[in-house]
């Protein structure tokens, strides 16, 4: 399946950071609770966007996964969003089982600053 030459055109147009990726920040879809933070390539924008499945790059890894994968805490992509300069991405998901890798459904239920 190939993106539609609109959506191509959007993913190549994305803003990319010198090591070649874009932040995606992830957020349920229906109660807007931000979920976690990852980083995306050009593939795995295409793949997210083509396979509905969240897919991110791992930079301690070096290698992509989809999210839930081996844990069954999957990431079902409702849309996708680019930020006003492109080098940010939303991804409205419908997650199944905790997004974070501590087991928690957020990543960012214990870090109150203020």
């Amino acid at each position: 399946m190939t993106p539609h030459p609109a959506m191509a055109a959007q993913i190549s147009g994305l803003k990319y950071n010198d090591a070649g990726l874009v932040c995606a920040v992830a957020q349920q879809y229906d109660t807007r609770e931000v979920l976690m933070v990852a980083w995306m390539d050009a593939e795995a924008v295409r793949l997210t966007v083509e396979t509905g499945r969240a897919t991110y790059f791992s930079r301690s890894r070096n290698e992509y996964w989809v999210k839930g994968e081996t844990s069954g805490h999957t990431q079902r992509v409702i849309e996708v969003r680019r930020d006003c300069d492109g080098d940010t991405l939303l991804v409205l998901v419908d997650q199944t089982g905790a997004a974070c890798h501590t087991g928690t459904r957020t990543c960012f239920d214990n870090g109150l600053i203020s």
